[in-house]
C-alpha cells in the first residue's frame, strides 16, 4: 500500500519537529482549545490589557526593559495603554461609557458618577470575596485605603493604588531658627502663635532687618489645615451620635478663622496671601524669609534644601522639621490615589489571574524593579547597597509603572546617601510613629449623597471666598455666623446631611 505524499510529509514533519501536540490537533485548533497550555503542558502566560495614567512623554514602550522584567517576574504579557494625565479623565469617561474597559483600568475617582453607575449596573467585579487569597494586596496597600474605597454597599470594586497614609501635608518649621531663638517645638496652636511671632520679630536670620515672617502658605491650604487642627476632623464630616455633622460649621472652625485673622493682622503670614501660587509659597521658605510652610516631609531634600543651602550654608536637612501634631491632631491620608478596577467582561478565571498579577507585583522582588531598575543596567551593588543611576532609570521610564502598582513597603526605600539625610530619615521615622498614634482619617471619603453632590461644590466655594476675606480683614466674623445660620436652616443642606449620615451608617453596617 502506497503512502500518499501529503500524508508522508505530515508524518515526516511530526517526527523531525517532535511536535506531537500539533499533530494531534487540526490546523485550526489553538492553545485555548488545549486547556490554555503551551507545548510543554505549562499554563500560558496571562495576557492582560491595562489602561493607566502617565506624566511621561513619551511613556514606556512595549519592549521597555523594565516592562519586560516585570512581565518575566509576574509570568504575564502586559498590553499597556498609557494616557497623558492631562487628558486622562476625558479618555476614562469615554472608555467607561463605551463599555469596552481594558482588563485592568485605573479609575482616578472611584466615586465619580460614571464609575458609580457601572458598579450599580453590575458591570464591575466585586473583589471583596477574593481578597483573602491574595495576601500581598493587604500588605502592600494601607488598611485605611481598603476601608475608604468601599462603595455604599460596603464592598470593594477595585484595588487601591497605595500611598503612605502618614505622608500628609502638615506644618514644617525651621529647626535652626527654633534653636537660635531658644524656642521649643510647639505642640499647641497657642504655642505655635508664640513661635511664629518670634520668627517675625526676633530677627532669626540675623541680618538686622525686619524681613522675616512666621508661616508661608496659600489661603486655601492655610484655612483648610487650621480648620482641621481646631476641629480635630480630617475632611468635612465628623461623627456625632449615630450620624454626621458638617465640620466646617463647628464652633471650633470659627475659632480657627479668628486665629488666622490675628496672625495676618500681626504680619505673621505673607501679605500677598490670597494670590500666592505653590512655587511662590515655597520661594519664601527657600529665600530665607519664612520660618515655616505646610508641605509633605519628603519634599525637604528635593524642593527646599538645595536652594536654601546656597543662602544659608549651615542649614541642614533635618532643619526641615515636621511637627508630629498640633492640639493632639494630625490628618491621616487616605492611603490611596485612585483604584484599579476589573470589568465583568473579564471571566472569573482571568479575574483571578489579574489579582495574582497585582499580588505578585506587590512583592519586594517585583516592586524593586520599578524602584531601582535592573542590576548592571540601572544600578550596581556596593557593600550591599544599590547605587542607582537616576538618569538611566528616568530614561527607561521606571516611575511610569508606579501608575499601575505602587508598593508602600518601606524596605524599598533606598538608604540615605549621607549623614544629613540619615538624620532626616530618623526624624521622619519618629514623626511617623507619633502620627500613627494620633492621626485621624477622613470618614467622608466615598460617601454618596445625591443632594450633597449637587449642593456642596457651590457651598464650598462660598465658604472658601468668605474665609479668605475674614482672614485678611475684609469681612467680620459676624458674616461667617450669618452664612452658617442660613445654610444650616436650608432644607437642601439638611437633606444632604441626612443622606451622608445614612451612607455612613450603611458603610459601617449600622
Amino acid at each position: 500500500m502506497r503512502v500518499k505524499p501529503r500524508l508522508f510529509f505530515q508524518i515526516f514533519m511530526c517526527t523531525v519537529l517532535v511536535s506531537l501536540s500539533a499533530c494531534g490537533r487540526s490546523a485550526g485548533s489553538s492553545n485555548d482549545e488545549a486547556g490554555g497550555q503551551n507545548s510543554k503542558g505549562a499554563p500560558e502566560r496571562a495576557e492582560i490589557s491595562i489602561m493607566t495614567i502617565t506624566p511621561s512623554t513619551p511613556p514606556a514602550s512595549d519592549d521597555n526593559v523594565i516592562k519586560r522584567e516585570i512581565e518575566k517576574l509576574t509570568d504575564s504579557k502586559l498590553d499597556i495603554q498609557w494616557i497623558s494625565n492631562n487628558v486622562y479623565d476625558d479618555k476614562l469617561n469615554i472608555t467607561l461609557v463605551s463599555g469596552e474597559m481594558p482588563d485592568l483600568t485605573y479609575i482616578s475617582d472611584p466615586f465619580g458618577p460614571s464609575f458609580r453607575n457601572l458598579v450599580k449596573q453590575g458591570a464591575i467585579w466585586d473583589i471583596t470575596p477574593y481578597l483573602k487569597d491574595y495576601p500581598n494586596l493587604q500588605k502592600g496597600v494601607p488598611e485605611v485605603a481598603w476601608e475608604l474605597t468601599k462603595m455604599e454597599d460596603g464592598k470593594n470594586y477595585g484595588i487601591p493604588r497605595g500611598r503612605d497614609a502618614n505622608d500628609v501635608s502638615f506644618l514644617i518649621l525651621r529647626k535652626d531658627w527654633l534653636d537660635k531663638l531658644g524656642l521649643q517645638t510647639p505642640k499647641t496652636t497657642e504655642e505655635l502663635y508664640g513661635v511664629l511671632k518670634a520668627f517675625a520679630e526676633k530677627d532669626p536670620d540675623g541680618n538686622g532687618k525686619a524681613d522675616t515672617f512666621g508661616l508661608s502658605a496659600g489661603i486655601d491650604t492655610l484655612t483648610g489645615t487650621f480648620r482641621e487642627i481646631f476641629t480635630g476632623v480630617t475632611g468635612s464630616w465628623k461623627e456625632e451620635g449615630d450620624g454626621l455633622t458638617y465640620a466646617p460649621f463647628l464652633p471650633e472652625a470659627r475659632e480657627s478663622l479668628a486665629y488666622l485673622a490675628k496672625l495676618y493682622s500681626e504680619k505673621l503670614l505673607p501679605e500677598d496671601l490670597l494670590t500666592l501660587k505653590t512655587t511662590q509659597v515655597r520661594d519664601y521658605y527657600i529665600g530665607n524669609r519664612a520660618g515655616g510652610v505646610i508641605d509633605k516631609t519628603g519634599t525637604g531634600p528635593k524642593v527646599y534644601s538645595p536652594g536654601l543651602k546656597k543662602l544659608v550654608p549651615s542649614y541642614k536637612e533635618a532643619d526641615f522639621y515636621p511637627l508630629a501634631a498640633l492640639n493632639g491632631f494630625v490628618p491621616k491620608g487616605t492611603g490611596f490615589n485612585g483604584i484599579l478596577a476589573i470589568p465583568k467582561t473579564v471571566p472569573e478565571d482571568k479575574l483571578k489571574q489579574i489579582l495574582k498579577l497585582v499580588d505578585t507585583w506587590l512583592t519586594p522582588e517585583v516592586s524593586a524593579v520599578q524602584r531601582f531598575g535592573i542590576e548592571g543596567i540601572h544600578y550596581r551593588v556596593e557593600n550591599v547597597v544599590k547605587i542607582v543611576d537616576p538618569d538611566k532609570l528616568l530614561k527607561d521610564n521606571a516611575s511610569d509603572f508606579n501608575q499601575i502598582v505602587n508598593s508602600i513597603d518601606p524596605a524599598l526605600n533606598p538608604p540615605p546617601a549621607n549623614p544629613e539625610l540619615k538624620e532626616l530619615e530618623d526624624l521622619r521615622s519618629q514623626v511617623d510613629a507619633q502620627r500613627s498614634k494620633e492621626n485621624v482619617p477622613d470618614i467622608g471619603v466615598g460617601l454618596y449623597s445625591p443632594v450633597a453632590e449637587k449642593l456642596l461644590p457651590d457651598l464650598e466655594k462660598r465658604i472658601s471666598d468668605l474665609t479668605a476675606k475674614i482672614v485678611i480683614g475684609q469681612e467680620p466674623l459676624s458674616a461667617w455666623d450669618d452664612l452658617v445660620a442660613k445654610t444650616k436652616s436650608d432644607p437642601q443642606f439638611i437633606q444632604a446631611t441626612k443622606e451622608m449620615s445614612d451612607a455612613y451608617r450603611k458603610r459601617n453596617g449600622h
